[in-house]
């Protein structure tokens, strides 16, 4: 993602969240957000499928610790936000990179040393140095963005992994320029006035040099003379594919997959983004899940708890297991039935957690009252509530 996006993109505005907001609230605006935007959901909606892309972008940046930190400092240091590339959001045309007018901040940078993308190199220009300038308007790589779809699968799918097709919407270059921003049959010419640099040096009252975006070209270092009808110049088009990708097993529900080189296409050679998979996850009508473990609540009666007696429960996939509860058993006692969870990642398995419910039955028949009387006078309990009144 360019330094000029971090810039001009207020993400928290975008996803409706505070500055200071914590990950659970980013998290929970990003999905509430994505549900109602997402292509699936709205069919031929290009407004959705915009707002999509927007929302999917600043939860990447967010979502990110490190990134969050970045771009925090980032707008920080040139105002917040505000600060903007001479012609950035407008311009003639074909005068922009990544859009129209616009300047990228990253090939700012790297103009300014020749390709160099250490920024010191470009500081220590700025006072009393020369930039060097690239020859030939070659410009450096750049990395795709990355971009986030969401994907709910069931709980045995989360269980044991899965694959599921995912439509994706991503920048690519223009299919119709080839990214080059000129039309068909025509080139990009270098920059005259900067030789190709993207910048030029002036002379502060200071006696300081200063180098600054080549107005010519906006800092791009390339002029397009004739462009390209269908992006405007910006060389960027849309890009909407639909993918196979797997879940591993032992997904969590709200896990985030990063799928390596399936985001958006790179520039001038560089490496695709990556894709970021939030994972949702259904509930399952009988098990529920702690870590590898699965749980499992088993009603057992009032005579199997206080005389013992051998039950048998349900596992995920597999048989029937026989589990022996013990004479005089308290409700909500748990047994763990091992080796019949969920796969771990060195192959072995988490165990069952069984918890037993003692159901107290709602009616009785008057042989059964009969008898439970008999019980009580026989067993000569003394008062269970006695200890709660010792003191």
């Amino acid at each position: 993602m360019s330094t000029k996006d971090w810039l001009e993109k207020d993400y928290y505005k975008i996803l409706g969240v505070s500055k200071d907001a914590k990950p659970e609230e980013i998290k929970k605006a990003f999905r509430k957000l994505a549900r109602e935007n997402h292509p699936d959901a709205n069919p031929g909606n290009a407004a959705a499928e915009k707002k999509f892309k927007e929302i999917s972008e600043a939860n990447s940046v967010l979502s990110d610790p490190k990134k969050r930190k970045e771009y925090d400092e980032q707008r920080s240091l040139f105002g917040g936000g505000g600060f903007r590339f001479p012609g950035a959001g407008g311009g003639r045309p074909g005068g922009g990179y990544g859009g129209a007018g616009g300047v990228n901040m990253d090939d700012l940078f790297r103009n300014a040393t020749g390709g160099d993308t250490n920024i010191s190199d470009l500081f220590g220009n700025l006072f009393g140095g020369t930039t060097t300038r690239r020859t030939g308007g070659v410009r450096n790589p750049r990395r795709g963005t990355d971009i986030e779809g969401e994907a709910t699968i069931d709980f045995n799918q989360a269980v044991e992994g899965t694959t599921v097709q995912m439509q994706t919407v991503s920048d690519a270059p223009c299919a119709a320029c080839r990214g080059t921003g000129a039309k068909s049959g025509t080139v990009p010419k270098v920059c005259s006035t900067c030789q190709g640099s993207g910048m030029k040096a002036t002379q502060s009252a200071g006696g300081f040099a200063m180098a600054e975006p080549c107005p010519d070209c906006r800092g791009r270092g390339l002029v397009v003379e004739d462009p390209c009808p269908e992006c405007g110049g910006s060389g960027r088009g849309r890009s909407t594919n639909t993918m196979q990708v797997r879940i591993p097993a032992g997904v969590n529900d709200g896990q985030r997959i990063r799928i390596k080189g399936k985001g958006g296409a790179g520039e001038n050679g560089g490496a695709a983004g990556d894709l970021y998979v939030l994972v949702n996850v259904r509930s399952h009508p009988v098990f529920g899940r702690k870590g590898n473990n699965l749980t499992l609540e088993a009603p057992i009666t009032f005579t199997e708890a206080a005389l013992g007696a051998e039950i048998e429960v349900p596992t995920l996939n597999g048989p029937r297991v026989r589990l022996r509860v013990p004479a005089g058993t308290p409700n909500g006692r748990t047994f763990r039935v091992r080796g019949k969870g969920i796969r771990k990642s060195d192959g072995s398995y988490g165990d069952l957690l069984v918890t037993v419910a003692v159901q107290v039955p709602q009616h009785l028949s008057a042989d059964a009252k009969s008898a439970l009387e008999a019980y009580e006078a026989a067993s000569g309990a003394g008062d269970p509530r006695a200890s709660l009144f010792a003191s």
